[in-house]
């Protein structure tokens, strides 16, 4: 069964004026797309068992069936991290984590900013959990944190289509923005909720 594009969980003029609605439509209805498409492309010719999810193709694929089975999940990931009236800071047991392994939220913010910005290239930064420890990384092109046995919590786009349409080259102002007004905290504190049930399961 082919993949599908999955909706946006919000309008796609929803994160405005922070993203707007032409950079929305370019990422998720051309970019986000073009994975999906290229994806079934290599289905239909026989280079992907269709009958995997997708989380399968990632782990057992390389080259470009990876890139963009990779770059499919990444997306899709990618908006629920963010809503409209978001950031700010997390409270409950996400808090309390952030605390624990960073020392303070400010910190956090700090490592996290760090490695959006210095990705040389495209890429993502990405808060994870690895070892029942936070973590804050970055991962270049398609690369994401499943591929290496780690928990993704919370993700940051900075391919330069993510932004450029509204930030241009300001990638620090991007990603500035991100976290103080699109970061949806309660989706991130479900990934942690999720992942330490699994743990203890």
């Amino acid at each position: 069964m082919p993949f599908e594009l999955p909706s946006l969980p919000y309008d796609v003029a929803a994160l405005e004026p922070y993203l707007t609605r032409e950079n929305m439509e370019l990422h998720h209805g051309k970019h986000h797309q073009a994975y999906v498409t290229n994806l079934n492309k290599f289905i239909e010719q026989g280079k992907v068992d269709g009958s995997k999810s997708l989380e399968e193709i990632i782990r057992s694929s390389d080259g470009p069936v990876f890139n963009n089975a990779a770059q499919v999940w990444n997306h899709s990931f990618f908006w629920n991290c963010m809503k409209p009236g978001g950031g700010g800071k997390p409270d409950g047991e996400l808090a309390k984590a952030i605390e624990k392994d960073f020392g303070s939220f400010d910190q956090f913010k700090q490592q996290f900013t760090d490695a959006a910005v210095s990705q040389f290239g495209s890429g993502w930064a990405w808060l994870i959990l690895d070892g029942g420890k936070l973590q804050v990384i970055k991962t270049a092109n398609a690369d994401l944190p499943m591929k290496h046995g780690q928990v993704a919590l919370l993700t940051c786009d900075v391919w330069e289509h993510a932004y450029y349409p509204t930030y241009k080259n300001a990638r620090p102002k991007y990603v500035e923005t991100f976290l103080s007004n699109l970061v949806n905290w309660s989706f991130v504190a479900s990934n942690l909720a999720a992942s330490r049930k699994t743990a203890s399961a």
